[in-house]
């Protein structure tokens, strides 16, 4: 879709946190703005709207979609709703950048990634740690330095207090620890060693919620690679990945959500070599709306597009089958 010199003027449909605390401040940092929020409750709007300096509101998404000012929209809805209004953006003609995942199931994200192609829309998946720079470094270390990852293992643990009505908690909309967290260390796992073969996992219910607030799980590669993955609601936040090769390996912390306020760092020893790299601070939610402008002004997809959406959401579909069946799925 064309810009206005550039710019896009974001509607952001929901007024979540991650809205408030990180994204919504994220384009007001970059060349970007937010023109217009939406809620179904309008005074949650007009609230969130005067909070953030946005210039109007709206009762309902609907009538955001209308906004003939409006480029493109983010998306911070609970997961169940994330499919409907992805498509509802794209049939107003209008980007869109989505929180993860973009879909309950691989077959909805498939739906959707078609939906949007034939609208002639940008997709992006938010998976923000993708733009940070710590993440390419790793990735340049994995390339160049590592020789013959063998394993990689990652959790996304945080304490998820006792609200009953929280969406993560609602079957309905979604919930549960691998959508929410789990997500990131099964994409971190694809990004380092490629889609699975096979997937195997267990999950735990501990607030007897209708979903998982516990969930650890095995991935396996025919050629005997292998990563393993945690997500849960019921421990203290805990959120790394370490990355294991023949020469060495590759060690983060505060590996997905990292603070943009004071550095970060990645540990290594490789080929005997033991270092640590410290990086600046920096809003990787203002690198990802950077990165997803870009991508939309020179039509050209996404480094988390709907294809990396679609294979992201096979292994949970598989890592979901498993722990139902309780045995090892093959995974797509």
């Amino acid at each position: 879709m064309s810009t206005r010199n550039g710019r896009l003027t974001f509607g952001v449909l929901g007024t979540a946190g991650i809205a408030r605390k990180a994204v919504v401040p994220a384009i007001a940092a970059s060349d970007h703005v937010v023109g217009a929020v939406a809620s179904r409750d309008g005074k949650r709007a007009e609230r969130f709207a005067a909070e953030r300096s946005i210039p109007r509101r709206y009762g309902s998404y609907e009538a955001l979609l209308a906004d003939d000012e409006i480029d493109a929209v983010y998306i911070p809805l609970p997961n169940g709703l994330h499919a409907e209004w992805t498509r509802r953006a794209g049939d107003a003609g209008l980007d869109v950048l989505c929180e993860k995942p973009l879909a309950v199931d691989a077959a909805e994200a498939s739906a959707v990634v078609e939906h949007c192609e034939d609208r002639g829309v940008t997709l992006m998946e938010g998976f923000m740690y993708r733009y940070h720079p710590r993440t390419e470094r790793v990735l340049e270390l994995v390339e160049r330095e590592l020789d013959d990852v063998r394993t990689v293992t990652s959790t996304f643990r945080f304490p998820l207090y006792d609200r009953p009505s929280d969406v993560r908690l609602n079957p309905d909309l979604a919930g549960g620890s691998l959508m929410d967290v789990g997500c990131y260390p099964v994409s971190l796992v694809r990004t380092m060693l490629g889609t699975p073969d096979r997937a195997y996992a267990h999950t735990n219910d501990t607030r007897d919620a209708g979903v998982d607030t516990e969930l650890a799980g095995v991935l396996e590669y025919e050629d005997g690679r292998s990563a393993r993955i945690a997500a849960g609601f019921d421990t203290q936040l805990v959120q790394r990945y370490r990355i294991d090769a023949t020469n060495g390996w590759i060690t983060v912390e505060r590996a997905f959500d990292a603070p943009d306020a004071e550095p970060v760092e990645l540990t290594y020893d490789i080929d005997g070599r033991r270092g640590v790299e410290t990086f600046d601070p920096v809003d990787q939610y203002r690198l990802q709306v950077e990165h997803f402008a870009d991508r939309v002004a020179d039509g050209v997809d996404p480094l988390t597009d709907g294809a990396e959406a679609i294979a992201n959401m096979r292994i949970i579909d598989a890592l979901y089958e498993s722990a139902a069946g309780d045995e090892a799925v093959h995974v797509g």
